[in-house]
């Protein structure tokens, strides 16, 4: 017998923790999205606009990762590779299907800090002569992208263990002017790092709390080194860029395939500048020299995780909500879904797997999405294909682009930020509609100029919740539904009689313990109202009574007076939509108050997760419904008591 029962067990734990073929299935298609795309992919329809966004995407990869890479304090090679990589991975796991996800503004200059700070400009003339076996590179660049690397492992690592705690739906809190007041900010920081590159000034690393002003102050200082030609040539590269693109805008749907004017620009420097031997004769400074092919994998530089603490979760915060806001309005435009916690996962894996192939963090940005829109990409193929062309760019084309300036390589930057400079225009739609979100916005571009872009996000996120529990507990929980608009089925005749008694009020927002005194004050002022008016109407009514039965000589057993009939108040808890122990509590107090003050209380449209709270914490009159499903239902039964009261009155006389 016990064999039996053991037998028994061992099938049903069996059964229990055997995963089946389409359990297996169903998990892979859920977690590994390119598993539902990539079998239905339509190479007639999708094929040729999607090579044309990924030739376009590449050139917005190369150029970005070779200047967010000197953002990051690293060398310009290693955006290269965080151009790759984190594409490929996002590919297979991200569901945005216009998310281009690459090296990024914001956490290269949050990255930056670690970088600096740990291994600072200052230890290069100990390590420069000291070269390593990874394709050359000096052990001062090896161990800068090491920092960089663990930065974007430990940023990855966060993002991961948000998506096993699924906290994707959190970014709820995060709301949009906190967004764009935080991404403006951090792109006029961005922006602000490359003043040196655009004046040609040789400038120390300035960070920190306020750093934004001590650079200005810096350049005004030495206002006298700016170089004339870096200037110039910077100026040339700005207007050719702005307007070149500005007219790609207008002209988009009369020409197939825009101008890559970035690339153009690109090439016409790095020409100009070799033939014309700017570097020694003008002083100007390149990129210097590009070392050819891919480093093979290394782990990051564990032992100073605890060291960059601060910025991987800055990289985490701010690249995570800038990307998840991108997913989430190309999926709003192109009509399909976005799953946030999926997304967390994808993000986390990018910057995990892509730190062992020495990249910085990465994030999806603002300026290549808005290119997959405008070049008509159709799915992630494209962002495949742009990584067949950085792959190019890595074996053959890199070590050409010795001899690009990088005043124009700065100028590139500045102009691919316009789309997050251009949100101050956001300023005046959020005057006219809601002026603490315009307050919001200004407070969290302060903090985000004067400390950091995570210290912004954070300080917006802040806020918000706190004017949210301020506003919160002071908004109307409730409001009179007029009787005139109810439709009932009860006798008409006798209707107006008993709707005099009945009070019906409907709850409009969540009860929880924001406004849960609230709500309780605001009904049981409500109902003081009503019984002292109905007090009133009964000692009037009760006076001519009297009066009339003391002029007609009648018996003084008629002239007792009459007792006035009990108010009823009925609860439509339509808007109720959830509620805490807090506000169930209060529900419960009400009625029990209600009760003792001789009103009848009814509640109408609960859910049945309500009625069980209500009955577990209170003792409820158990004689009597007070749950109806309709308002309708509640003011029948009402009428119905009615009648019977007075049928057992007349009984008894």
């Amino acid at each position: 017998m016990t064999g039996a029962k053991r037998k028994k067990k061992n099938v049903l734990w069996s059964k229990m923790h055997t995963p089946h073929c389409e359990d297996i299935k169903y998990w892979c298609r859920k977690r590994l999205p390119i598993l539902e795309w990539a079998p239905h992919y339509n190479l007639k329809e999708n094929l040729l606009p999607d090579i044309v966004s990924g030739v376009m995407l590449a050139v917005q990869q190369v150029t970005q990762g070779l200047a967010f890479a000197i953002l990051s304090s690293v060398h310009p090679v290693f955006g290269l590779y965080g151009s790759l990589f984190p594409a490929i991975i996002y590919a297979i796991f991200g569901m945005g299907r216009h998310v281009a996800t690459g090296t990024f503004a914001l956490t290269s200059l949050i990255s930056a800090n670690a970088v600096e700070r740990l291994v600072p400009q200052s230890s290069q003339n100990l390590t420069t002569h000291n070269h390593s076996s990874v394709l050359g590179f000096s052990d001062f660049e090896m161990q800068r992208i090491g920092v960089a690397a663990a930065v974007s492992f430990l940023a990855g690592v966060i993002q991961v263990a948000m998506f096993v705690l699924q906290l994707g739906s959190a970014t709820f809190l995060v709301t949009e002017p906190v967004i764009s007041a935080m991404t403006t900010g951090a792109a006029t920081h961005v922006v602000t790092s490359q003043v040196k590159y655009l004046l040609g000034i040789k400038m120390p690393y300035i960070s920190g709390p306020l750093g934004f002003f001590y650079i200005y102050a810096y350049v005004f200082e030495n206002i006298k080194s700016v170089r004339l030609e870096a200037v110039l040539l910077s100026s040339l590269s700005i207007v050719v860029l702005v307007l070149v693109k500005e007219l790609n805008e207008q002209f988009k749907r009369k020409i197939k395939v825009v101008l890559p004017i970035d690339l153009v620009l690109i090439i016409a420097a790095t020409f100009a500048c070799y033939f014309t031997n700017m570097e020694s004769a003008y002083g100007l400074e390149v990129i210097g020299h590009i070392p050819k092919g891919i480093p093979p994998p290394q782990a990051p530089s564990m032992g100073i995780l605890s060291a960059v603490v601060t910025e991987a979760f800055g990289v985490a915060l701010v690249g995570y909500v800038a990307s998840l806001a991108l997913a989430q309005g190309s999926a709003k435009k192109f009509k399909y879904s976005v799953d946030d916690n999926q997304e967390l996962l994808a993000h986390g894996l990018s910057n995990v797997i892509s730190s062992f192939c020495f990249c910085i963090p990465s994030a999806a940005a603002m300026g290549r999405t808005a290119g997959l829109y405008s070049t008509g990409s159709k799915t992630q193929v494209a962002c495949l294909i742009s990584c067949i062309f950085v792959l190019i760019v890595i074996y053959a084309i890199g070590p050409l682009l010795y001899w690009l300036p990088m005043c124009v390589l700065a100028s590139i930057i500045v102009v691919g930020l316009k789309g997050m400079l251009i949100q101050f225009r956001d300023l005046k739609k959020y005057w006219n509609v809601d002026k603490i979100d315009w307050g919001i916005w200004i407070s969290t571009y302060i903090f985000t100029i004067c400390f950091a872009a995570n210290v912004g996000l954070l300080f917006g996120v802040v806020s918000t919740i706190a004017i949210v529990i301020g506003r919160f507990p002071r908004e109307k929980t409730l409001s009179i539904i007029n009787m005139k608009e109810m439709e009932f089925k009860v006798k008409t005749e006798t209707d107006d009689e008993t709707l005099q008694q009945v009070k019906i009020i409907s709850i409009n927002n969540p009860l929880v313990f924001l406004n849960a005194k609230k709500f309780g004050a605001d009904v049981m002022n409500l109902v003081q109202k009503e019984n002292q008016l109905l007090d009133d109407i009964s000692k009037c009514e009760q006076n001519t009574l009297l009066n009339s039965l003391s002029n007609g000589n009648c018996n003084d057993e008629l002239a007792q007076p009459c007792s006035s009939e009990k108010c009823s108040l009925v609860l439509d808890c339509t808007g109720l939509t959830f509620f805490d122990y807090s506000g169930v509590s209060m529900l419960v107090e009400v009625y029990m108050n209600c009760k003792g003050r001789n009103v009848d209380v009814s509640l109408a449209s609960c859910t049945a997760s309500l009625i069980k709270a209500m009955t577990y914490c209170g003792n409820l009159d158990s004689e009597k419904p007070i749950f109806f499903d309709s308002v309708s239902a509640a003011i029948s039964n009402i009428y119905s008591n009615k009648n019977l009261n007075k049928l057992s009155d007349h009984s008894e006389v």
